[in-house]
Formats: C-alpha cells, sequence, structure tokens
C-alpha cells in the first residue's frame, strides 16, 4: 500500500475582494478536479485558498492553476504554493507569539524571496505599533491597531519587496496548516 500523496495549500492572491476579480470556489474546485491532476480538490473560505496535493514542483502546479483560472475566469492572480511542511514551518518561525491579536497578525507568503533591501524600505512606512520580520519567503506582519490604519498597503508592498505576495491571518495560516495535516481520500 502506497503511502498517501501530501497536501499543499495554493494561495490565490486578491480573489473574490470588493466583487473584483471573481473565482467562485465551488467552479475552481471542479475545473481543478477535472483538468489537473491533484487528487481531491477542496477549499478554505472564499478568499483563494485551494487545498489540493502536492506535487513534485509545487511551482509548477501553481503556474498551472493560475493559467486555469485566466482561462475559466479571465482572471490573472499569483497563486502561492505552501506545502503542509511549509505552513508548519512558518507558524514555527512566527516571530510575534505575543500579538495583540492573531487577526492582525499576518504572514505574507511570497513567491520567491523578496529584494534584499526590502525590510529597511518597509521599517521606513511603519506605524508605531507594527512589527514586521522576514522568515525565507514569508514575511510577518503584525498591524497592531489594524490593517485599515496601516501604510503597508499591497502597492507599498509589492514595490519593497518586488515580488508577489499573498496575506493570511495567524488564524488562517492555522487553519491551512491542519487542513493540508490529513490527505483527503
Amino acid at each position: 500500500m502506497s503511502a498517501a500523496p501530501q497536501r499543499c495549500a495554493y494561495l490565490l492572491r486578491a480573489v473574490n475582494v470588493s466583487g473584483r476579480n471573481r473565482v467562485p470556489m465551488a467552479q475552481l474546485r471542479g475545473l481543478m478536479t477535472a483538468r489537473l491532476e491533484l487528487g481531491v480538490v477542496a477549499t478554505y473560505i472564499a478568499s483563494g485558498n485551494v487545498i489540493a496535493d502536492a506535487t513534485e514542483d509545487p511551482a509548477a502546479a501553481a503556474s498551472e492553476i493560475r493559467t486555469l483560472i485566466a482561462e475559466a475566469f479571465d482572471v490573472d492572480t499569483p497563486v502561492i504554493p505552501r506545502t503542509h511542511a511549509q505552513l508548519v514551518a512558518a507558524l514555527a518561525e512566527n516571530p510575534f507569539p505575543d500579538a495583540s491579536s492573531d487577526k492582525m497578525l499576518h504572514a505574507m507568503f511570497l513567491e520567491w524571496d523578496p529584494q534584499t533591501d526590502a525590510i529597511e524600505a518597509l521599517t521606513a512606512r511603519l506605524l508605531p505599533e507594527e512589527r514586521i520580520a522576514l522568515r525565507g519567503a514569508d514575511l510577518w506582519i503584525d498591524f497592531g491597531a489594524g490593517v485599515h490604519l496601516s501604510k503597508l498597503t499591497r502597492p507599498v508592498l509589492d514595490r519593497a519587496l518586488g515580488v508577489a505576495g499573498t496575506a493570511r491571518n495567524l488564524r488562517t495560516v492555522q487553519k491551512l496548516a491542519e487542513l493540508t495535516a490529513a490527505p483527503t481520500r
């Protein structure tokens, strides 16, 4: 009997936000199941968290998912893969376990390593109650008083990092680690 495949979270950036970049999760699950060889496909909340089998090359699978979304929904969005092991490692490396709120602490998962001066550029924009830390290709942001007050907007982050990323709050990262833990069959 062969071991069940490992699971992976494929994270879509900025879909289903304020009526833009609409990607219906049920339709996406169906298309991915029919067209891609990623096992049982599941989604978690409508903000672009897709759980499927991890392949030998998760980045290639993410590229296939991105192409499928562009063709089916006319939405071009980065798809950033994180295996169960990567999610568990990210949680273990959380630099701000003392954050005042799980909803205000975010892990921004990047497609690859950011520019070398990214943290310096972002630090200059922080509000007094905000903190940031880079752990490999994961940028942790403690928004302190609230995301809506922050100067770390998507354009600011994109410019400083030089790479696409998508953020999830701590509760969502914990749930994604849980959902990728046990293969579904």
